[in-house]
């Protein structure tokens, strides 16, 4: 069901309101370079410093720009299950694809917490979703024994975004837990596929969506030599992605290309003077600017 580069979308912003013109135009470049579905409200779209309204409006009319041509995964996760249900059950009504449910954060649930939180979750809606464990952001790891358990029970959960580096434990979910694991780290791809992955939900494909589409395809067929060449390509920028806090300098990167992106919102801001030369070095090596 889930297999190749899903980008993470950033949330365009002009006049400190959405720019739904520059999503639309995003959003069209990217399936006009292959990939598989786009992934809206996330960490990269900037979910927490966007309202409720902002939140379903987004979603909304992602799932109306892309028309039924790639999937649409929508963000609506919360460290507050009531919260989390009322933003899946409001992505299915419009007509989202999946939903992408990140673990709550904050509050540190136990691994019977997290069964829980997620199974309610499971309970309301009939799309399919994935689970998103980031345990240096959420400060909780959910544990590959929690998400066999969550999959035997909940035939809609079938999926993990995967953002802890440990590739032990992206082993154990695809060989004990049998759920698709996509890499939740762009520079951890290729190995998360050589394991048995199926793909990415990416930051940097909002940059160069054709060449990681092309480095994710030829890693599904088997050509790892192929791939290699593709991925360390890119690694330089795959590393700058993260020169400071995701989605900063992803924003930064879109605007030096002339791409929408726009501002950040508070308490996010600009990238510093020193990192944005280290980040403009990059995408002139690679042609970008």
């Amino acid at each position: 069901m889930f297999e190749g580069v899903y980008p993470a979308i950033v949330t365009p912003f002009k006049n400190k309101e959405v720019d739904f013109e520059g999503l639309e135009e995003n959003i069209n470049f990217l399936i006009e370079n292959g990939v598989s579905g786009i992934v809206a409200v996330g960490t990269t779209g900037e979910s927490p410093t966007l309202s409720h309204e902002e939140h379903k409006k987004v979603i909304e009319k992602v799932v109306d720009i892309v028309n039924g041509r790639v999937q649409v995964i929508a963000g609506a996760g919360s460290n507050c299950t009531d919260e989390a249900i009322e933003l899946s059950v409001f992505a299915e009504d419009v007509g989202a694809d999946a939903i992408l449910s990140i673990t709550p954060y904050y509050n540190k649930p136990t691994q019977e917490g997290l069964k829980r939180h997620f199974g309610k979750i499971a309970e309301s809606v009939n799309l399919p979703i994935i689970l998103y464990n980031v345990p240096s952001r959420t400060s909780v790891n959910l544990e590959p024994k929690t998400v066999k358990a969550l999959s035997e029970e909940y035939s809609n959960i079938s999926a993990v975004k995967e953002a802890n580096p440990n590739l032990s434990q992206v082993s154990e979910l695809i060989y004990d837990a049998k759920v698709t694991v996509l890499s939740g780290n762009d520079e951890l791809t290729l190995p998360i596929i050589a394991l048995g992955g199926k793909g990415v939900i990416s930051v940097v494909a909002n940059i160069v969506p054709k060449d990681f589409v092309e480095m994710v395809d030829y890693a599904l067929k088997g050509d790892f030599e192929k791939a290699r060449e593709i991925h360390y390509r890119l690694f330089p920028l795959m590393k700058a992605m993260f020169i400071e806090t995701n989605p900063i300098p992803v924003k930064t990167a879109l605007n030096m290309m002339g791409r929408p992106a726009g501002e950040l919102r508070l308490p996010l801001c600009e990238m510093s003077e020193e990192h944005k030369k280290v980040l403009e070095s990059v995408l002139k090596d690679l042609g970008l600017i």
